[in-house]
């Protein structure tokens, strides 16, 4: 089914009882987990609880949906928020967007390490030439259909011939495309470092036998926002979850994705943060 069941239902009071926010959470690790050991213990799960507390006035269901449906019922005329939505352009028609809540590493291309050798005069200081080594017309690049990537990678993506993309579908597309790479029919893999390290070891893959490289030209981090259906509740919405998320982002969503990643790469992801985040309020 491509809605489920309702997750969750916190009243308020009655003066706002028509009010209501639907949350629409995707099953996208290690941001939201619907399953297995760490269920409910992603970035956004335990975000949520916090985000609904800061917002008495409303009441809040939380829904689960696949990627097109949540797509769908944001472009509907509803009051409907994704609380881990990447901005691009054309999003920005007809969603209304937070501040940012707090960034990502943006995604790079994951390879089997046993393919190092094949690629290497497309690497550069530790990056990809991503648009050469697809231009080469040598290798498939397996991405999630219909999945935003960032601007600048969408972009990028648009410049290379649609046969140089193998666009998988359905609810474990990441998953199935992590099966297809270990079993030599695709090479490349895009996608979030943690992510793709997350699924490997669900498809009893080791994630030491990857490499994840960063992509040339593409800034470092991508920044996740709240959006909200582009409607006179959902830009109301959005005033209130942007002075919820100046409460929370420095530290508690910080420290939340910063335990996702590699040790050796948190204190550079926290410093990078409190970087960024200064460097707003200076502006």
């Amino acid at each position: 089914m491509p809605l489920a069941a309702l997750l969750l239902w916190l009243p308020s009071a009655p003066s706002h009882a028509g009010e209501i926010i639907t949350w629409l959470l995707r099953d996208f690790p290690p941001l939201s987990i619907f399953e297995g050991e760490q269920k409910g213990h992603g970035v956004i799960d335990l975000l949520m609880p916090q985000l609904i507390a800061n917002l008495p006035e409303y009441q809040h269901e939380l829904v689960r949906v696949n990627r097109a449906r949540g797509m769908q019922m944001l472009r509907e005329p509803s009051f409907t928020c994704d609380p881990s939505l990447i901005w691009s352009k054309e999003r920005a028609q007809w969603v209304a967007f937070s501040i940012t809540s707090f960034r990502v590493l943006s995604n790079g291309l994951a390879i089997r390490r046993a393919d190092r050798e094949q690629l290497t005069q497309f690497i550069h200081d530790g990056k990809v030439d991503l648009h050469g080594l697809l231009d080469s017309g040598k290798e498939l690049l397996g991405v999630v259909a219909e999945r935003s990537y960032g601007q600048q990678l969408d972009n990028l993506l648009q410049q290379v011939p649609p046969s140089a993309i193998h666009a998988h579908y359905g609810n474990d597309a990441l998953g199935s495309l992590l099966q297809m790479q270990r079993l030599g029919r695709l090479q490349l893999l895009l996608g979030y470092r943690a992510e793709i390290r997350y699924q490997a070891v669900q498809q009893g893959i080791d994630p030491q036998d990857l490499e994840f490289y960063p992509i040339e030209g593409i800034s470092k981090y991508q920044e996740v926002h709240v959006g909200c259906s582009d409607t006179p509740q959902g830009r109301l919405a959005i005033t209130r979850i942007n002075q919820t998320l100046l409460k929370l982002r420095e530290e508690r969503l910080v420290e939340l994705y910063a335990a996702w990643l590699e040790p050796g790469m948190r204190d550079e992801y926290r410093a990078d943060a409190r970087s960024y985040f200064q460097d707003l309020k200076d502006h």
